[in-house]
């Protein structure tokens, strides 16, 4: 069979260009033909032997205090240093938190950067996820203008492909960023791509135990609860065999819709439109998308439609949301709480060949007063972080660890724990730590990682980068590189000039294998 550019380059949905280029194989793969794979290659799409299939985010909502995980300083003033230890691991010379003694057992497998920083602005979630370190003028609502995510460059390159698929590439748990809030916080979006690489969203229902003391500011109780997909269920009235007849209704909608949009027919109304056929032939599902200015109105219907339809007939998706199929002593090793419950079903998104997973420990308050914290902790930090934030963290980051490494997925996943930004050094009246982007850390797991590294140095009171600094921008090119995505790909706007997803980064090749 006739090969070309045979490179052993692999996207991040693990097709390798060079099985992508065999000659035989272009129209077999869904009209990703030589016209999309000149474009890739002048995008520089792809580089290099990836490393990673797959990627988990833990987002720490709030900033995580680098201070008192992983890199704390014993020989700092009273009014800077932690109230907690630090501690062996099982690298020599790497040490962490007390609080965090089931994660010191694996730093063979971890790389800690810990001179993250950036200059956009304290609770900006936008550089963490795009890269793009651009103060905002709000950062409680997202724009369409924005860059997209790093998930939604990979769910951009596989709809490139043209490869039709039930499965998403990008999933987002338990909720949207700013849900608990009720704010829209910008970053984990399509952006300028457009709402077709925004993530399947999932929903929750957080509560508290009603035997623990009323929350407080400083005083959270536990999270629990329940990721799920909305509208997921046929309803009780309509019959399998129901569906089908209004399935193949919606196959005649659809050969009217193709003319329609063969005449010229664009815009809102159009895209409108194919939303509410889609929403009357799943018996009032939801259609995922609405309005896109970058794709066309019957491309649009066309994913939304098979979105829905697959969640409605029993798609891999749905059915890793099934934490009744998975054995209750691995449920218990999670935690049952809502970040362990959403962390166990990333690794089942993941093994259902769902590329990249986010789990946001997340804000609850305004919706529901459970957690007024989460981890912006200005008050009582150490409380918090000994009384409910580490111990529970420390607990599902393992049970991660060990599940996939046990079914032999960790060398093929990395997963990523970051925040939007760091803690102050001196602790505040309140015992607590202040809001601080000059310097904090994030920590890289797994795949395409050399495990038992350590990336940069802080200064003597982790305020300040001492040496290798690291931006938001290099961090997103090194889950980039880690996946064989080129940090030198470029992607379009809406008025077609081309942006590199780089944003100015470079991946930390020293932690890269």
């Amino acid at each position: 069979m006739l090969r070309m550019l045979g490179s052993p380059r692999r996207c991040c949905d693990g097709v390798t260009r060079r099985e992508t280029l065999a000659a035989g194989a272009l129209t077999a793969l869904g009209g990703f033909g030589l016209p999309e794979l000149l474009r890739a290659e002048t995008a520089g799409g792809v580089s290099g032997r990836a490393r990673a299939k797959n990627v988990i985010v833990l987002y720490l909502l709030g900033g995580a205090a680098t201070q008192d995980m992983w890199d704390l300083k014993p020989e700092a003033p009273r009014e800077v240093r932690s109230e907690f230890k630090p501690i062996d691991t099982n690298v020599a010379g790497i040490r962490i938190g007390e609080l965090l003694p089931k994660t010191a057992r694996w730093m063979h497998r971890a790389a800690i950067v810990r001179s993250l920083n950036h200059a956009a602005g304290c609770h900006n979630t936008l550089p963490s996820y795009t890269g793009l370190e651009q103060l905002l003028p709000d950062i409680t609502t997202t724009k369409s203008s924005y860059p997209p995510s790093m998930g939604s460059v990979c769910e951009y390159m596989r709809q490139a492909g043209g490869v039709p698929r039930d499965l998403p590439d990008y999933v987002y748990l338990p909720c949207y960023l700013g849900w608990g809030q009720n704010i829209r916080r910008p970053g984990p979006y399509g952006g300028f791509l457009g709402r077709r690489c925004d993530p399947l969203f999932t929903e929750c229902q957080p509560y508290g135990d009603d035997s623990a003391p009323p929350p407080l500011p400083g005083q959270p109780r536990v999270v629990r609860g329940m990721p799920f997909i909305a509208n997921s269920q046929l309803p009780a009235d309509l019959t399998v065999d129901r569906f089908a007849s209004r399935r193949g209704l919606l196959e005649q909608f659809d050969s009217e819709w193709r003319r329609i949009e063969s005449a010229g027919a664009r815009g809102e109304n159009a895209s409108a439109t194919a939303s509410a056929i889609a929403g009357s032939a799943a018996g009032g599902a939801s259609a995922t998308a609405a309005a896109d200015s970058g794709l066309s109105a019957v491309g649009l219907h066309e994913r939304s439609k098979r979105q829905a339809l697959s969640m409605l007939v029993g798609s891999q998706t749905r059915a890793a949301f099934d934490l009744n199929a998975e054995d209750p002593k691995l449920v218990e090793r999670y935690g049952r709480t809502l970040f362990g419950n959403s962390t166990l079903i990333a690794r089942r998104l993941i093994e259902s060949g769902v590329r990249f997973v986010n789990v946001t420990w997340d804000l609850f308050w305004d919706r529901v007063k459970v957690d007024y914290d989460a981890w912006d902790t200005h008050t009582k930090n150490f409380a918090i972080l000994r009384d409910n934030k580490l111990p529970h963290f420390d607990q599902t980051l393992t049970a991660l660890l060990e599940d996939l490494d046990s079914r032999g997925l960790l060398d093929e996943t990395l997963v990523l724990v970051t925040s939007e930004m760091g803690r102050t050094p001196k602790i505040n009246g309140n015992a607590g730590r202040d809001h601080w982007t000059h310097c904090y850390s994030t920590v890289f797991f797994g795949g395409g990682i050399r495990g038992g590294t350590v990336y940069g140095e802080s200064d003597a009171q982790a305020a300040y980068v001492k040496d290798r600094p690291v931006s938001t921008s290099d961090v997103c090119c090194t889950v980039y590189q880690a996946l064989g995505i080129d940090p030198g790909m470029t992607v379009p706007d809406p008025t077609g000039r081309p942006v590199p997803i780089a944003h100015g980064g470079q991946p930390i090749r020293e932690i890269l294998v």
